[in-house]
C-alpha cells in the first residue's frame, strides 16, 4: 500500500510539471498579448511605448526565463499580478474560489443522488416500464446541452413566476445559498446525473449475472441483500472512477453555466483574462483547474484502493 500511493504521488506531481510546461507554452503560442490588446484598444500604435510596457510586464523575455520566474513565484505563493486591474492575482481569484466549488459541488451532489439510485433501480426493474422509462430520462439528460437547459429553466421563470433566477448578490445563509445554486446546479448536474445513471446500470446488470450472485440466490439471501451489499458494492468501482472525472470536469466546465445565471465564478472570470491575454490569471486558473482534476484523480485512486483489497495487497 505505502508503494502504491508513492507511485501515485509521484505520476501526480510528474503530471503538474507537464501540464505547466503545456499550459505556458500554448499560451505565449496565442497570436498578440496585453500590449497588443491594450494599443488596438486605444487605437494608438507607439513602438517605444508598447516595448516599455512589454518590457516592464517581462514579456521581451526568453521564454524559458519568463516560465522559470513563474514556477519559482507559484512555489512562493506569489502569483503575480493582473495586467488588466493592476491588483495582485490572489485577490482577484480567491473570492470567485468559493462561488464556483459551491456550484461544481451541489451540482455533482445532484448527480450522485439522482444517477446512483436510479441506476440502481433501473438495472433492478430491467426491461420493465419503469426500466424504459428512466432511459429515456438519461438518454435526455446525455442530449441536451447545459446551457440550453439553463435558458429553458431561465425562461420558464420568467413564464410561470415573473422573475429570473440568476445571481444578484453574496448569498448570507447557507438556505440562500442553497436558493442561488439550486437552478444552475440541477442544469449542470442532470447531465451528470444520466451518465452515472447508465454507468451504474450497466455495471450492475453485469455483476448481477455472475456467479456469486447466482449462489447468493440460491442460498436464499434476500434480493435487498443481493442488489445492495453484494451487486452495488462490487458494481461501484466504475462509477466511482466517472464520479471523479464528473467532479473534475465540474471545475472547469462551467464557463457558460456561470455566464447564463450571472454567476461571477472562475470559469466565467477564465474566460474575461483569456481575452484580454492576463498571462497571470490565465496561467494561474488553468493550473489550478488541473491542480484539481490530478488531486481528484489521486483521491480516486486512493479510493480505489480502499474499496478493492486487491490493490491494497498487489504491491
Amino acid at each position: 500500500m505505502p508503494a502504491y500511493i508513492a507511485r501515485r504521488f509521484m505520476l501526480m506531481l510528474l503530471t503538474l510539471f507537464g501540464m505547466s510546461v503545456l499550459i505556458f507554452v500554448l499560451l505565449r503560442l496565442m497570436p498578440g498579448n496585453v500590449a497588443d490588446i491594450l494599443f488596438d484598444a486605444s487605437g494608438f500604435i507607439d513602438p517605444a511605448e508598447r516595448a516599455r510596457i512589454e518590457e516592464e510586464l517581462g514579456l521581451d523575455q526568453p521564454v524559458v526565463t519568463q516560465y522559470v520566474q513563474w514556477i519559482g513565484a507559484l512555489l512562493r505563493g506569489d502569483l503575480g499580478f493582473s495586467y488588466v486591474s493592476e491588483r495582485p492575482a490572489i485577490e482577484e481569484i480567491l473570492p470567485r474560489i468559493p462561488v464556483t466549488a459551491q456550484l461544481a459541488a451541489w451540482s455533482l451532489l445532484f448527480s450522485v443522488v439522482l444517477g446512483v439510485p436510479l441506476g440502481v433501480i433501473s438495472a433492478v426493474r430491467q426491461n420493465t416500464g419503469l426500466d424504459y422509462a428512466l432511459r429515456l430520462v438519461s438518454l435526455s439528460g446525455l442530449s441536451l446541452p447545459s446551457f440550453w437547459l439553463g435558458l429553458l429553466i431561465l425562461m420558464a421563470f420568467v413564464q410561470w413566476f415573473g422573475f429570473i433566477p440568476i445571481y444578484t448578490e453574496t448569498p448570507a445563509t447557507p438556505w440562500d445559498g442553497f436558493l442561488i445554486y439550486a437552478l444552475p446546479a440541477l442544469a449542470v448536474g442532470f447531465r451528470s446525473s444520466a451518465l452515472i445513471m447508465r454507468l451504474t446500470r450497466s455495471s450492475m446488470l453485469e455483476v448481477l449475472r455472475q456467479d456469486f450472485i447466482r449462489t447468493a440466490r440460491a442460498k436464499g439471501a434476500t434480493e435487498q441483500t443481493m442488489n445492495y451489499r453484494h451487486a452495488l458494492r462490487n458494481a461501484v468501482l466504475p462509477v466511482v472512477t466517472i464520479i471523479g472525472i464528473e467532479a473534475a470536469f465540474l471545475i472547469g466546465g462551467l464557463i457558460v453555466t456561470e455566464t447564463v445565471f450571472n454567476i461571477p465564478g472562475l470559469a466565467r472570470f477564465l474566460v474575461e483574462a483569456i481575452l484580454w491575454r492576463d498571462y497571470p490569471i490565465v496561467q494561474n486558473l488553468v493550473m489550478l483547474i488541473a491542480v484539481v482534476v490530478v488531486a481528484v484523480n489521486f483521491l480516486v485512486d486512493m479510493l480505489y484502493a480502499v474499496l478493492d483489497p486487491r490493490i491494497r495487497y498487489a504491491d
